[in-house]
C-alpha cells in the first residue's frame, strides 16, 4: 500500500518527533550560549594561553556539535511542519523559522566554522588572533536568530501565508454548505 503524502503524523509520532525537536533546538542555543561565551573570553583577555585554550573549545563545538544538533534541528522541523496541520508553507511563522534554521545552519557550515578554524590555525602557529568578529560575529547573529525562533515559535505570529488562506477557504464553505 502506497503512503499518502498528506498523512498526519500520529499522535504520539507528533510528541516524539516535537520532543526532539525541541531538545535540538534548545542544545542549538546552549552551544551558542557556550560559544559566545569562548568568544567574548578569547577576545577579552590577555592571555595567550586563555586564547589558544577558548579558540580550540570553540573548534570542538563548531566540529563536533553543532552541526550534527543543526541539521536534527532542521529535519525535525520539517518532518513536524509537513506531517502536521502547521504545514511548511500554510503560517508565515512556520516559514520564517524554516528559513532562518536554513540559513543559521548553512552560515555555520560556511562562515562560523571556517572562522573558528582560522583562528586556531593562527593561534596554534604562534600567532595573535587575527580578528575578534571571527569568533563573536557568528554567535551573535546565531543567538540573535535563535531567540526570534522561539518568540515566534510561542506567539505564532503573523496569520497564514497565501497558500494557507487558499487551502482553507474550501474547507470553511464545506462548514458553511453543511
Amino acid at each position: 500500500m502506497k503512503p499518502n503524502p498528506s498523512q498526519k503524523l500520529s499522535r504520539p509520532a507528533r510528541r516524539a518527533v516535537l520532543v526532539v525537536h525541541v531538545t535540538a533546538s534548545a542544545s542549538w542555543l546552549g552551544l551558542t550560549l557556550g560559544l559566545l561565551a569562548l568568544g567574548t573570553t578569547t577576545a577579552t583577555t590577555g592571555s595567550a594561553v586563555t586564547v589558544e585554550a577558548s579558540v580550540r573549545a570553540m573548534r570542538l563545538f563548531a566540529d563536533w556539535l553543532l552541526l550534527p544538533v543543526a541539521f536534527l534541528t532542521l529535519l525535525s522541523g520539517l518532518v513536524l511542519s509537513l506531517g502536521t496541520p502547521w504545514g511548511l508553507a500554510r503560517h508565515r511563522w512556520v516559514c520564517t523559522k524554516f528559513w532562518l534554521t536554513l540559513a543559521t545552519t548553512t552560515a555555520t557550515v560556511f562562515a562560523l566554522r571556517p572562522g573558528v578554524n582560522s583562528a586556531v590555525a593562527a593561534v596554534a602557529a604562534g600567532g595573535p588572533l587575527p580578528d575578534a568578529g571571527d569568533v563573536l560575529f557568528g554567535p551573535v547573529v546565531s543567538l540573535s536568530a535563535y531567540v526570534f525562533m522561539t518568540v515566534i515559535s510561542v506567539l505564532k505570529p503573523w496569520g497564514l501565508t497565501r497558500r494557507g488562506r487558499r487551502l482553507r477557504a474550501p474547507a470553511r464553505r464545506r462548514l458553511q454548505d453543511a
